[in-house]
């Protein structure tokens, strides 16, 4: 299928490993050009390399931490004018109330939550003025299932939801597409060293999802083949969510 991304330009954070970069790839492939933000200089280098040599993409790329004052600012002012805007940066700590710090707390709300804000309302005013534009951002599951003993991931990830949900509500008047993808278990580099192959039977199908599936999921919602899809949230986890307590 002809997902008509061919000419887009996307800017993707948190672009540097995991799905991120998973996204980029397939956006690549699709024809897009790309701007792709993260910390590391060294992995963005990476990754965009690698697109260049396989699909003679357009690539740049910003190493930034997020979590600096105005470094959406800087990141708004470099990305321009951008028809697909993905918010996938973020990383939280386990743990209850009690075992997680003041800081970390304050920090993951930061990279995750207001930075997909602060970028979202940056970027809105010239999709508005262009009459199109989609905003894609990575929740995850625990935006719709809670966990005492995860409690940061479950508290930025339900206001992540809500953000997306109350955005996308009114943004297609404005011809621009706000949602929200929420991946399960992901077999990404991390969680594979983290639980190992034996570990992922635990999931539905006895596996976690590829970085492909659920990548493959941003560039359809990312498509004019989902012009009707706003202010919602795709979740995309096997099933997982929906396992009742006795399962």
């Amino acid at each position: 299928m002809d997902l008509e991304l061919n000419g887009r330009t996307a800017l993707i954070t948190g672009a540097s490993q995991g799905i991120g970069e998973g996204i980029a790839e397939v956006l690549a492939e699709e024809g897009c050009a790309l701007r792709l933000v993260a910390r590391s200089a060294e992995n963005l280098d990476r990754v965009s390399r690698g697109l260049r040599e396989r699909f003679n993409a357009d690539v740049q790329f910003l190493p930034i931490d997020l979590m600096e004052d105005d470094a959406a600012e800087h990141v708004a002012e470099w990305g321009g004018d951008i028809d697909i805007l993905v918010n996938n940066a973020g990383d939280t700590t386990y743990g209850d109330l009690w075992t997680v710090d003041d800081q970390t707390w304050k920090a993951s709300f930061q990279l995750k939550f207001f930075s997909a804000v602060d970028l979202s309302r940056l970027f809105y005013p010239g999709m508005k003025a262009r009459g199109s534009g989609v905003i894609l951002n990575n929740i995850g599951i625990l935006g719709e299932t809670v966990d005492f003993n995860f409690m940061i991931g479950t508290s930025v990830c339900a206001a992540m939801e809500s953000f997306t949900r109350s955005l996308g509500g009114g943004s297609l008047n404005d011809g621009i597409r706000v949602i929200g993808v929420s991946p399960g278990a992901v077999a990404t580099p991390l969680l594979v060293r983290t639980i190992g192959e034996d570990g992922q039977k635990r999931f539905p199908g006895k596996r976690a999802a590829s970085v492909r599936e659920i990548a493959e999921l941003f560039a359809f919602l990312a498509s004019p083949r989902s012009a009707y899809t706003s202010g919602t949230t795709v979740t995309i986890d096997g099933g997982l969510a929906s396992r009742g307590i006795m399962s």
